[in-house]
């Protein structure tokens, strides 16, 4: 939470894949000046209560996928919620909340978990379609 705010450029694709049971989002963006890419993995044809997410980002999770457990409120926002390893100390908590605006436009909000529960805003990206060419 003590760390500034970065800014960076970022574009994101969401396509259908496995004959509709996900929605793959990928995208873009650069830490320092440094390019970097992740994909999010997002049941679509699951249990509304229960949706399962996969993660990996270059930056953030290097090449290890983080699993994600947690709801679809049925009004199209996904909470998600993991943990990621921190050793020597414990494992810290990792939440994804994933949202749709509007039909041109979705958000992506990440928040760090702390071992005592304390959570920090890590990443807010928002994206709108661009019309196609």
């Amino acid at each position: 939470p003590e760390d500034p705010v970065r800014e960076s450029e970022t574009d994101a694709s969401v396509v259908f894949a496995a004959r509709g049971a996900l929605a793959m989002i990928t995208y873009t963006w650069a830490y320092e000046d440094e390019p970097q890419e992740g994909v999010l993995m997002v049941q679509t044809k699951a249990d509304l209560d229960d949706v399962e997410v996969v993660w990996v980002d270059s930056w953030h999770t290097g090449s290890k996928f983080m699993l994600f457990h947690g709801e679809d409120d049925k009004e199209g926002l996904v909470a998600v919620h993991g943990t990621y390893a921190a050793p020597p100390g414990p494992d810290w908590g990792w939440r994804i909340v994933l949202g749709a605006d509007s039909a041109d436009e979705i958000h992506i909000l990440m928040y760090n978990i702390t071992p005592d529960g304390q959570e920090a805003l890590a990443v807010e990206a928002r994206y709108v379609r661009e019309e196609s060419a």
